[in-house]
């Protein structure tokens, strides 16, 4: 199945219709899934296609898709930015962030056991681990 096919089964099984609006929502995610995309990108996007489209029910619907899984936010600087899920099957796990194309790559380990071993006694209740950097890509094109 395909990771779209995955996120419309989620958001069924959430409780969600399939709307017209949320079946493009996905879509649009889905066609940019190698890069965070800004909240307000996305906003912009949904409301050309549906220009009586509330601001509220697109950030409605991103919030609704992130409870379920189906996309994951990341804080550049102070603005929002959302990104379809590129795991489904393993949803837990961290990326790195081209700072110049902005293309992310999904990290195959999660370092928690290093820290977890220097902070015995302690419960940590969350995490979130990006690196960020430049992309062997991006580094033979500016050489």
């Amino acid at each position: 199945m395909t990771n779209t096919g995955i996120a419309i089964e989620a958001l069924k099984a959430g409780g969600l219709r399939l709307t017209k609006q949320r079946t493009d929502l996905l879509e649009f995610l889905s066609d940019n899934q190698d890069e965070y995309i800004e909240v307000t990108k996305v906003d912009d996007h949904m409301r050309g296609l549906y220009p009586g489209l509330s601001h509220d029910t697109i950030y409605r619907n991103i919030k609704s898709f992130e409870d379920l899984g189906i996309i994951e936010t990341h804080m550049q600087g102070e603005q929002l930015a959302v990104k379809f899920q590129c795991d489904f099957q393993h949803p837990h796990h961290h990326h790195f962030i081209c700072q110049q194309c902005h293309r992310v790559t999904e990290l195959e380990m999660c370092p928690m056991d290093f820290f977890e071993a220097q902070l015995p006694g302690a419960k940590i209740t969350g995490h979130r681990f990006e690196l960020y950097g430049i992309c062997a890509r991006c580094q033979q094109a500016n050489a």
